[in-house]
């Protein structure tokens, strides 16, 4: 194992988490190869000069978002990447401050290709008549935001917008994608807004339908704004 680490500096009650960011990069960039042993806690506690608390509370964390497992007389391994908990809003904010991120933000699409569309279908249905009214706060502020343009305005919008269907689905199992990726969400945006455009017709049309419960029309109202989306980035990427 040819990685080696600096020493973590910074408030004591932070150690763990400087670390295992440090070590969460190594995992994410190759350095520390999926499926090795990493070096022994001896090692590691020199090379980041931390103790041995700090490094095996940094294990713990990264374990839990699936980046290492621990077995007895074996040592900590690299998990495989289809272990590694992709929900987990800290993995994702590692993950966008790597490099390159435009394959992240192409998978990220995908998967709101996949998803979306039905949760804008089941808010149609589901939404309560305090979801709608604040949805339509939101859009009209939304209708606002996009005459002048004001990109932070429209970014944390647009993010709260998305957020806000989610939430109106009546599926609990959307909320992680109402809370958890706040993080990628906000980020995609601010990556996909970069033109200056704001989708707002699509977005007016995905509120209406919703408003009026036509989940066939909200459904394909979405589509119709990830695709555009899908233009967005192919744009910026050329």
């Amino acid at each position: 194992m040819s990685t080696k680490f600096t020493p973590i500096g910074g408030e004591k009650r932070s150690l763990h988490v400087q670390v295992a960011c440090e070590m969460a990069r190594s995992i994410i960039s190759g350095d520390l190869p999926q499926g090795e042993i990493i070096p022994g806690e001896m090692d590691l506690c020199t090379q980041f000069g931390v103790s041995r608390t700090a490094l095996r509370e940094a294990i713990k964390l990264l374990t839990s978002k699936g980046l290492l497992e621990s077995k007895p007389k074996v040592g900590t391994r690299v998990r495989m990447q289809e272990y590694w908990n992709y929900l987990d809003s800290q993995l994702l904010d590692w993950l966008i401050d790597m490099e390159k991120t435009e394959h992240l933000y192409q998978e990220f699409l995908s998967l709101r290709k996949a998803i979306e569309p039905e949760a804008c279908a089941c808010a149609a249905r589901n939404a309560t008549v305090e979801q709608r009214m604040q949805l339509s706060a939101l859009f009209q502020e939304m209708d606002r935001i996009s005459k002048g343009f004001d990109h932070e305005g429209w970014v944390d919008a647009d993010l709260e917008f998305h957020r806000l269907i989610f939430i109106s689905t009546g599926n609990s199992f959307f909320l992680p994608f109402a809370n958890v990726l706040t993080t990628m969400f906000k980020s995609f945006f601010h990556h996909a807004s970069k033109r200056g455009t704001t989708c707002i017709e699509e977005h007016r049309l995905i509120y209406e339908a919703i408003m009026a419960g036509n989940a066939e029309k909200a459904r394909q109202a979405s589509e119709e704004l990830l695709n555009q989306s899908d233009q967005e980035l192919e744009a910026i990427q050329q």
